[in-house]
């Protein structure tokens, strides 16, 4: 589970990267830049929320050992 959580992370990373190619910072509200403004946040909403899932099983893990 521990190298599935991560190889999500970095493909979220993947995703922020290249959607930060698309960006045109001049119309940055205007046709794919912001399509990929949209994805930026939405990938590190994903990234966020699988860090805390992983710290979540960390937590269980060693409440689970006492």
């Amino acid at each position: 589970m521990k190298i599935f959580i991560y190889t999500l992370i970095f493909i979220a990373l993947g995703l922020i990267i290249f959607n930060a190619t698309q960006l045109d910072f001049e119309n940055l509200t205007e046709g794919n830049s912001f399509v990929a403004l949209i994805g930026i946040v939405l990938s590190l909403c994903a990234v966020c929320i699988l860090l805390i899932f992983r710290l979540a099983k960390n937590i269980e893990e060693k409440t689970r050992n006492h």
